[in-house]
C-alpha cells in the first residue's frame, strides 16, 4: 500500500486511517466538505440536480466500499472526482444527454395553445447556485465555477459525447493536469488531449463569447436585480409593453417540459398576451438566482387575494442591458430545491 497523502484536502490522517477501519463517521468528516463541489461537477456531467443527488450517493457507497484501495498516492479529493466521474460516465452511457425544446426543433412563430408536456425527454434541469464559490477553482481552471454552471455552457457540454465532457470538465473547470485525467479515466494523456481539443471545438460554436458572469458583473447587482423584478413585474401587471421594453430583438424563450419554443421579439410578445397575460389570473414572484444567472420563482394563483402555488423557475439570460433569454422551467418540485415555500398565501 502506498504512502497516506497529508495533504490538508484529505481530511486528517486519523480520520482516514478510522475510516478505512470501518468508521463511518469518520469517513463522513473527510467528505463532507467536498460534497458540495462533488455535487455541482456531477449537474455539469448530467444537467441535472436530481441525477447529481443520485451521482453523489453512489460515489460515496462505491468510495466507502472500496476505501481500503485508497493508496494515498493522490488527494482524497482527487480521488473522489475519479469515482464521481466514472458514476457520471456510467449514468450518460445509460441515459444519453438531456435537451432543452431548442434541441428539437425550429421556433414557433405564435403561440402554441394546450401544449402537452413531453414526459419522454430527459430535460436539462436549473441549479440552485447558492453554495457555489466565484472565481476559478484553481490557476488552471479556465472558467470560473459560476461560468460552468450557466445555462449556455451545460446545454453545451450535453452535446459532448462522455469522455469529452469529462475531460473538459476536469481539465478547463476543476485544473486537473491532462496526465491526472488520464489516471482518472484509464486511458492515455494522449487522448485526454485529443478528447479536450474536440470539446473544447464544440463549445466554441454554442456559448457565448461574453459569459453571463461577465454581463452581470458589469451591469451590477443593482441592475441585475432590477432587470428581473422589472420582468416579473410585467408579467404581473399584465403589461405587454413594460415586457417587450426589457427584451433583445432575438429574445427566446422556452418552458421546459413543454416543445414548443419562441425568438424574436413578435414571437415572444404573441405568446406572453396569450398565455400567461391571458390564461393565467394571478401572478406573486420572487426573485431568486440559479445557474449563477439571474431568476425568477413564479407563483400562480386564481385570484389576487388567494394562495399562490409554485409554478416555474425562470432562468434568465442578458445581453447589453436586455434579457435576451428566457427558461422558465415549469416544475414546482424545484422550488424546494432553491429553499422557497410550495405556496404563498
Amino acid at each position: 500500500m502506498g504512502e497516506i497523502s497529508s495533504d490538508p484536502e484529505s481530511g486528517p490522517v486519523a480520520d482516514l486511517a478510522q475510516a478505512r477501519a470501518g468508521d463511518d463517521a469518520a469517513f463522513t468528516r473527510l467528505v463532507t466538505p467536498l460534497r458540495g463541489e462533488l455535487h455541482a461537477h456531477c449537474y455539469r456531467m448530467l444537467g441535472s440536480a436530481h441525477d447529481a443527488d443520485d451521482a453523489v450517493q453512489e460515489t460515496l457507497v462505491r468510495a466507502w466500499r472500496s476505501l481500503a484501495r485508497f493508496e494515498g498516492r493522490s488527494t482524497l479529493r482527487t480521488w473522489l472526482y475519479t469515482v464521481a466521474t466514472r458514476v457520471c460516465l456510467d449514468a450518460v452511457a445509460a441515459r444519453g444527454r438531456r435537451a432543452l425544446p431548442v434541441d428539437l426543433g425550429p421556433a414557433s412563430g405564435h403561440a402554441v395553445l394546450d401544449q402537452q408536456p413531453r414526459t419522454d425527454i430527459p430535460w436539462l434541469g436549473p441549479y440552485p447556485d447558492a453554495g457555489l464559490p466565484h472565481g476559478p477553482a484553481g490557476p488552471e481552471a479556465r472558467y470560473e465555477q459560476r461560468e460552468a454552471v450557466e445555462l449556455a455552457f451545460v446545454a453545451a457540454c450535453q452535446h459532448l459525447p462522455g469522455n469529452q465532457r469529462a475531460a473538459l470538465l476536469l481539465f478547463d473547470v476543476l485544473g486537473f493536469s491532462a496526465a491526472e485525467i488520464a489516471a482518472m479515466m484509464d486511458t492515455s494523456t494522449a487522448s485526454v488531449n485529443s478528447a479536450l481539443a474536440r470539446a473544447r471545438r464544440v463549445l466554441a460554436t454554442r456559448i457565448p463569447a461574453r459569459s453571463q458572469q461577465q454581463t452581470l458583473r458589469a451591469l451590477g447587482g443593482a441592475e441585475v436585480r432590477a432587470r428581473a423584478a422589472g420582468f416579473a413585474g410585467a408579467l404581473e401587471r399584465g403589461d405587454a409593453d413594460a415586457l417587450v421594453a426589457l427584451l433583445t430583438e432575438d429574445v427566446t424563450w422556452s418552458m421546459p417540459p413543454l416543445p414548443h419554443w419562441y425568438q424574436g421579439m413578435d414571437a415572444v410578445r404573441d405568446f406572453a398576451v396569450e398565455v400567461p397575460i391571458t390564461r393565467c389570473p394571478s401572478w406573486r414572484h420572487r426573485v431568486i438566482s440559479a445557474n449563477g444567472q439571474p431568476a425568477v420563482a413564479f407563483y400562480l394563483g386564481p385570484d389576487p387575494a388567494g394562495p399562490h402555488d409554485g409554478w416555474a423557475v425562470a432562468v434568465l439570460d442578458l445581453r447589453d442591458g436586455l434579457i435576451a433569454g428566457i427558461t422558465s422551467f415549469l416544475d414546482p418540485a424545484q422550488f424546494g430545491r432553491f429553499g422557497l415555500p410550495a405556496r404563498l398565501d
